[in-house]
């Protein structure tokens, strides 16, 4: 967290910066100074020699003491050796006002680099600002206090009140009310919560009261997970960082050595006047400092990164950022990607005399003693029609079949329910029976027949509700020029079904995990560039063996944030085409800032090399495009803001 506390001292308005007043001013004094000995008028050297000394070391003693110490180990790869460099020669020449700007405007010039930094970095600094300090818990005799976050324990009891910041990961135990969870999903709409639902730390209580038992301690909750990881995620170097920190280890030593013949060569071998062009390679080793090239990347990734997670996507490394932008197909899971995960019923078929109503009624009966997720669909889904539920007795079930038991209302007691293979085992079935669990299973619905002594009462078909989202996905995604693959462990009927719904043409089913893994090994050899988007429990092999990892519904999911390399916290699948066009900007972001600050370099090093340049303009073109630098890399902080607002 010491990065969050850097953050904050770092006041990312510059105009009540005391410190960039300060440089501002000092620039103003130094440019009238350069200005007047522009037009011939210069201070005394008994006067103007001392004066701009104190200027150079009251604004740049940093500056001058580091590139000291780099010259004393004869670091020549220094950015701070090459201005003390600078310096030192234009006061050889007399040049007081010419060092005085060098000096200013470099430290101008960093402090605008600690403003970049510090802005790309607000979103990930409200995470931190989000986190409450102190909570108050009610011990078993019905005591409250308030107490410190380290002090709370799991299993003790937290009271929010209405308008409070929920302080830790808890369930809630008591009393019902809506949360904004913005801070963690992304999501601009309150959830609502009640006895047995989870609540998280940083999120807000908005009008009833509750009580909830702590499940985490503090620094093991959802919002910690993600602070840290966010954190450690800008520290992460992308591969362009890399490639430019390693390009500038040997830039800089390169510069001086041409300075040194800018000097020699016109001088020692053309008997040219040494000042002069001691003076152009003043110029250059000015405008060759590569400041707005080292800053270039860091700076879009801290604002990249940092507007991903303001939309609820954890991107756990500045080279995903970068990778995602590249990539050329998306493998994705279906259930609990595509689909909600909860299955639905949408058909009730009845036979012979058995009324709709009575069916559903009486096979939610007999599946309410059920924990399957098909059984308790089946129950919600007579709740849903107000049905007065069947009573049962004698409840057996059959592992991987079915169940049994008694139906205290209807004529006929016994029943049986499950699959088809089951039914068969039991009672009696009609061809006209199974010919309309084939059809339902092509339509992708799991079927389950009920039965009794009488033969099969009816059908009841199941599936899972594909995401509203998911389709416009799709289509985005092929919009983009990225292939989009199916990867699932369910049927393959299912599996097409809900690929035909979404737009999906490539469909591998009935895979386990690993070979999920071999597919995605194959996805990469035709592809290249390939994501996994899953749930990150089963899918973890997948997902670690792909270039980028994307866990959906990862909110609460340590293992989910630890597996991938993005985590949908909001499992809003949209995100997906959102991030790869964030990535792809952010790409084309570090491509124009590295072109326009080599460019520059370029053009200056040049005119230093035919001596029509100066220190004064070699420094303000060094500034001017730091300064575009850090804009055009900030615009990245409000990537996408009118997509999602519009949401």
């Amino acid at each position: 967290m010491a990065e969050a506390v850097e953050i904050r001292r770092q006041k990312t308005v510059l105009w009540q910066d005391r410190k960039f007043l300060w440089l501002i001013s000092s620039v103003a004094v130094v440019a009238v100074f350069e200005f007047l000995s522009l037009v011939g008028w210069h201070l005394p050297t008994a006067i103007g020699a001392p004066f701009f000394a104190v200027i150079i070391l009251a604004i740049g003693w940093q500056t001058i003491w580091k590139g000291l110490k780099a010259l004393a180990k004869l670091n020549f790869r220094s950015i701070n050796l090459l201005m003390v460099i600078a310096v030192i020669g234009a006061f050889i020449l007399g040049e007081f006002e010419e060092a005085a700007v060098v000096i200013v405007l470099f430290a101008l010039g960093e402090r605008l680099e600690e403003f970049g930094i510090a802005s790309s970095k607000s979103a990930l600094q409200s995470l931190v600002d989000k986190t409450p300090k102190t909570a108050v818990v009610k011990d078993d005799g019905g005591q409250t206090r308030e107490i410190t976050l380290a002090e709370i324990q799991i299993g003790d009891t937290l009271v929010i009140k209405p308008s409070e910041m929920i302080a830790m990961d808890a369930t809630v135990i008591f009393g019902a009310s809506s949360v904004d969870e913005s801070t963690i999903t992304g999501e601009p709409l309150p959830k609502d919560k009640h006895a047995g639902d989870t609540v998280f730390a940083g999120t807000l209580n908005m009008q009833g009261y509750l009580e909830a038992r702590v499940l985490k301690t503090a620094k093991d909750t959802t919002l910690a997970k993600i602070i840290e990881t966010t954190f450690a995620a800008t520290r992460t170097k992308a591969e362009t960082q890399k490639f430019i920190e390693k390009f500038s280890a040997f830039y800089t030593p390169t510069i001086i050595f041409i300075a040194v013949l800018i000097v020699t060569v016109p001088t020692l071998i053309f008997g040219r006047e040494f000042e002069f062009w001691f003076r152009e390679a003043l110029t250059l080793l000015v405008i060759a400092c590569p400041c707005a090239l080292v800053i270039s990347t860091p700076i879009s990734i801290y604002a990249a990164v940092g507007n991903a997670s303001s939309r609820g996507a954890l991107v756990k490394g500045g080279k995903y950022i970068e990778a995602i932008g590249q990539i050329k197909a998306v493998a994705m899971d279906k259930t609990r990607t595509l689909t909600y995960g909860k299955p639905k019923v949408t058909d009730v078929i009845s036979f012979g005399e058995t009324s709709r109503e009575h069916l559903l009624a009486c096979a939610a009966g007999i599946e309410s003693y059920s924990e399957h997720p098909l059984a308790q669909a089946i129950v919600t889904a007579a709740h849903n029609e107000k049905l007065e539920i069947h009573r049962v007795e004698n409840f057996q079930s059959i592992l991987g079949k079915g169940a049994k038991a008694d139906c205290v209302v209807c004529y006929d007691k016994h029943h049986c329910i499950g699959k088809l293979p089951f039914i068969t085992e039991e009672h009696q079935v009609q061809d006209e029976i199974v010919e309309k669990v084939e059809s339902l299973q092509r339509m992708g619905k799991t079927s389950i027949v009920i039965s009794s002594h009488g033969g099969v009462e009816g059908v009841i078909a199941l599936s899972d509700e594909i995401k509203i989202e998911s389709k416009t996905t799709i289509a985005e995604l092929k919009s983009l020029g990225v292939e989009v693959v199916m990867l699932t462990g369910d049927n393959h009927a299912p599996a097409e079904a809900v690929a035909r719904a979404v737009g999906i043409t490539e469909v591998k089913a009935e895979l386990l995990p690993e070979r999920k893994a071999d597919a995605i090994r194959q996805l990469m050899q035709k592809y290249g560039a390939v994501a996994m988007v899953g749930d990150g429990v089963n899918d973890a092999p997948a997902l670690a063996l792909s270039t980028v990892g994307v866990a959906m519904g990862a909110a609460g999911s340590d293992t989910a944030i630890e597996a991938a390399s993005i985590a949908i916290l909001n499992d809003r699948l949209e995100l997906i085409p959102y991030l790869i066009r964030l990535g792809r900007k952010t790409i084309s972001t570090i491509k124009i800032n590295t072109t326009l600050a080599v460019a520059t370099k370029l053009v200056f090093i040049i005119l230093a090399i035919f001596g029509l340049s100066s220190l004064a303009m070699a420094i303000f073109a060094d500034v001017g495009v730091t300064v575009l630098v850090i804009l055009n890399s900030l615009r990245l902080l409000n990537f996408g803001t009118d997509k999602f607002q519009a949401d």
